[in-house]
């Protein structure tokens, strides 16, 4: 008989940069205040909600596995990048793809 593979994965929590402690104390003002002084997180209005409304969330088409043969220094470039050094390579190969595509 055939054995099934199990596979595990962990949700532990990745550990961001923010500092929710300090978020956490301040009030409702500071928070807004501090959101305005940041250009690159500026605080939603009414009109992008009325823009986004009818918003739906569309997941990317699955992945497929693959067993790929690759060159020791290759993958050891790519995997010292760091995480998600599959997506990376993936990235890589669709821009590859994108760019060699005969146009019409």
């Amino acid at each position: 008989m055939k054995e099934k593979r199990a596979v595990v994965r962990s949700r532990a929590r990745i550990k961001g940069k923010s500092d929710w402690a300090r978020v956490t104390s301040m009030s409702e003002k500071e928070i807004m205040r501090a959101a305005k002084s940041d250009p690159d997180a500026q605080p939603t209005d009414l009109q992008f909600w009325q823009f986004w409304k009818d918003a739906r969330i569309v997941l990317p088409a699955g992945k497929h596995p693959v067993t790929l043969r690759l060159d020791r220094d290759v993958l050891d470039w790519f995997k010292a990048q760091g995480r998600r050094y599959q997506s990376r390579m993936n990235a890589v190969l669709r821009s590859y793809m994108e760019g060699h595509r005969k146009t019409g």
